[in-house]
Formats: C-alpha cells, structure tokens, sequence
C-alpha cells in the first residue's frame, strides 16, 4: 500500500467485483477499465458495489449523463497522469467529478485554477455543486479581485460575485529566524512574532507570538490548509535540537504542539501537500541526511518515505501542477530537479541544468512553471540570476537580465495568483508574473527583522486581523 492510500481503501479488498474489469460506455464509446481502479478513484463506483444491486453483477454499464471526453479526462487522472485542459475540457471535466464523485479528478481541477480559467472553474463548479472546486475558484478570484474586478461583475452572477466579496484574501506572512532560549525569554519578544503584511496600510503587523518552545532557527516553515507547520530547528546556546511540531490554526487563533519526526533534524525542508507534511532531509549531529518523513495529519503519525538521491540539507522546494519537486546540487555545477511521486513513494529525475559557477538557491511554482532562483557568478549573491523550466514542454528559458537580490530578496519569493512577493529588512516587492518575466508591479515596507526570513500566505479572518497591532523595528 501506498503512503497516501486511505483507510477506505481497505474496504474496497473487501469488495466482491465479480471480475477484474468493467465496461463503461459513455455516448457510444467503450472504455473497458479495473473495476478496483473505478471503485478506488470514485465514489459512485464504490457506491454501487457496495450496494448489492443488480447493476454492480454487470460487466458493462451505461452512463447516460456524460460526455466522452470527460470520462476519458477522468481516466487519465485516476490513472496517475497530469492532463492539460482547456476551456471546454474544463466544463466537461467538472461535470465528470461532480456525477462520479471523483476524488482525484476534483483534486486535479483545483490544482490547475489560474488567472485565465478561474471564472469558468468557479461558475461551473456552482453549476454541478463541486464544493471544493467552488471554494478554491472563489479564493483565487479573491485573491486576485483588484485586477479582475470588471470582469468578474461582467460575467458571474451577483450571487456568485457576493460569496467572493465575502472571503478574505490571502496576505504575505513573514517570521524571523528565532532560537528560544528557555524561561527566562520574554514571551512578547519582537524576534518571535509572526507577522503579516497589511497592503493597504503599507505596513507589517503582528498576528500571533511563537510558542515558547518553537524555534523557526534551522527550521522547517510551512502552510497546509491555511494552518502554519513548524518542525524542527534549534533552540538555546548549545543548539540542541527540537524535537516537536507546532501547528498554528488561524481561524481559532490558536498554537498546539504534535510530534515530531522520527528523525531529529534541523535545517530541513518541510512542504505541505493533500493533507500530508514531507520533511525532506537536513541535518544531524553535523551529518547531512538523505532521508524524509510523512506526516498525516489526521491522524498526526510520521512515516519514513522513499530517501532523496543524495543527502541534502535546505534544499529548495515548491510545488506547481499539484506536484511536489526539490532542486539539488551535483559536482560540475549541476542543479537537478526531481519529483516526488506519493503513489509510488518514489522519487525521478525530472531535469538538469548546468550553469557555470551557479547552483539553484530557491523555487517557486507558478501554474506549469517552475522558477529557479540561483546565484550569480563567484557565489555573488547580489546578482541573483533566474531560470524557468516548463514541466509540459521540458524546456528552459533564461531570464533576461540579472535581479538585484540585496533589493529583493528572490531566495524568499512567495506567489500568490499571478503576482511574486519577495523582501528583505528594507524593502517588500511585488512582481507580476506575465509571459514568464517577472515585471516590478509596486514597492511596500520592509520586514524589519535581521537574519534570515522565511515567507508564506495565510488567509486571515477579520476578528484575527482586527487585534493585531503594527510591527517596529
């Protein structure tokens, strides 16, 4: 079994499929498929065979209420592939994951919202009550609703326009690299504050302090279903190793502490992906560690996965296409990306790229896009220099000129829509990410913390917002 395969899949072993294939025809077209597939992939499948009715002894059915394309869409994706769609693939999909309660394919739909299809995915999704496509439609739309606000009264409903009017946006979160001391530090310390961006206001103010016993030092920093992760790091003179995670729930303004990985380690990676947290390598005791662990959590347990190809400590990750990737460094002045594939714990080379005295520092994802931030020649920081690679052609494009880094710093970009949010002490940038530049859009304040930086989004609700308080120097 598979590190992300669900307690449900057991009870679907205990089904009586009489035969290991189904014939399923959609207007005309047979599609002969694993029944297992079907049942794990859709809840209308498992439904019926769990039933007991005559239809779940057939060996072929009808589906009378979809289209073609959209069954085959539905296929693709349950079979573990990352089909493109356009606008109406799209529809077609949606109504396919609405009928079959398609778990995959819903998951898919959301990971690919972007500026062009965002209104089409939100009124669609309201059309066949696809709740969770609805809500992420709408989120995007909120999060971008400055730029599109014309459109949107143009095109969507005024029911529709109401509930996006109605959500919070995602803001720029910031924290400082804190190391607690112990019991005799201040609880209101200004090092262990976090704190988020007011745009409006141009300023940074203070949402919640970090536990006493957190520390983001060497830490793994993170946000899954708008709650912050916290594992590992140091604490104290001797850097000792902290052995919790800590979860900050937002929308009840609350800290609480869970376990931590089986593995003490301090300079990892942390990402958060489909309700599990992936610890990725790190550090130990001075030994750089190729191992990584999986946190589910619901029910809040660690599992070792599949090792990354070599040891690495801090490596960049991002995720882009509902896809998890690291970048690592090889001799020769190699960067190499690879992905992690949850179904087959397992993890592949994806690309190389080769750049003379220049390793990838940081990534992001945007869309099917993946941006590598690197130095510039000689370890010159200061001029950083920026890379994409297109996951569906695998080619890659240099960016054009070189980014001043000690103005922005790029080894922090956080995206959000279609817009890249970097900073450092003095200065908070936003980008537009358009045609694959980065276009300077505005300058805000600075995050006014020394040291090391680590940046992420968080929607906030308003009784949050309204008793936070702003940040000095």
């Amino acid at each position: 079994m598979s590190l992300n395969e669900s307690e449900s899949d057991d009870d679907n072993c205990c089904i009586d499929f009489g035969g290991d294939r189904l014939t399923v025809v959609v207007e005309d077209i047979r599609f002969n498929e694993k029944k297992a597939l079907l049942v794990q992939s859709c809840d209308y499948f498992g439904a019926l065979y769990r039933s007991g009715m005559r239809e779940c002894r057939q060996e072929e059915i009808h589906l009378h209420c979809l289209r073609a394309r959209g069954f085959c869409i539905a296929l693709a994706v349950m079979r573990g592939e990352v089909p493109g769609l356009d606008a109406e693939n799209i529809v077609e999909a949606i109504e396919c994951a609405a009928f079959l309660q398609a778990v995959p394919l819903t998951r898919h739909l959301v990971e690919l919202v972007d500026s062009d299809n965002c209104l089409l995915m939100f009124h669609t999704a309201a059309t066949f009550g696809l709740l969770e496509l609805y809500y992420a439609a709408a989120l995007y739309i909120r999060n971008m609703y400055a730029d599109i606000e014309a459109e949107v009264k143009q095109i969507l409903p005024p029911e529709l326009i109401s509930f996006v009017e109605s959500l919070n946006p995602s803001v720029l979160m910031a924290v400082g690299a804190h190391v607690t001391c112990g019991t005799g530090e201040s609880v209101h310390a200004a090092s262990r504050t976090v704190c988020y961006l007011d745009e409006t206001a141009n300023t940074w103010r203070t949402l919640t302090d970090l536990p006493l016993e957190a520390s983001t030092s060497m830490a793994g920093v993170t946000v899954l279903d708008n709650k912050l992760y916290i594992v590992g790091g140091v604490r104290g003179i001797h850097k000792g190793v902290v052995d919790a995670c800590f979860c900050y729930d937002v929308n009840k303004n609350i800290w609480t502490e869970l376990a931590g990985p089986a593995q003490l380690r301090i300079n990892l990676s942390l990402i958060g992906h489909d309700s599990h947290l992936y610890a990725i390598g790190g550090e130990f005791e001075g030994t750089v560690m190729s191992s990584v662990e999986i946190l589910e959590v619901r029910t809040g347990r660690w599992k070792f996965a599949a090792q990354l190809p070599q040891p690495a400590a801090g490596v960049a990750c991002a995720k882009a296409t509902g896809r998890i990737f690291v970048c690592l460094w090889k001799p020769l002045e190699t960067t190499e990306i690879h992905e992690y594939i949850p179904s087959k714990d397992q993890w592949r080379l994806i690309t190389s790229l080769i750049r003379r005295q220049s390793y990838g520092h940081s990534m992001v994802g945007h869309r099917d896009d993946l941006y590598v931030m690197r130095n510039g020649p000689s370890d010159d920081f200061l001029r950083c220099m920026m890379d994409c690679y297109n996951l569906s052609t695998g080619q890659w494009t240099s960016l054009p000129g070189h980014f001043n880094n000690s103005k922005g710093s790029l080894f922090t970009a956080v995206v959000r829509s279609d817009s890249v949010f970097t900073l450092n002490r003095s200065v908070t940038l936003e980008y537009v990410i358009h045609a694959k530049t980065w276009k300077p859009r505005r300058q805000m304040k600075g995050f006014p913390r020394s040291g090391s930086v680590w940046t992420f989004l968080l929607r906030l609700p308003v009784h949050n917002a309204e008793k936070t308080f702003s940040v000095t120097s």
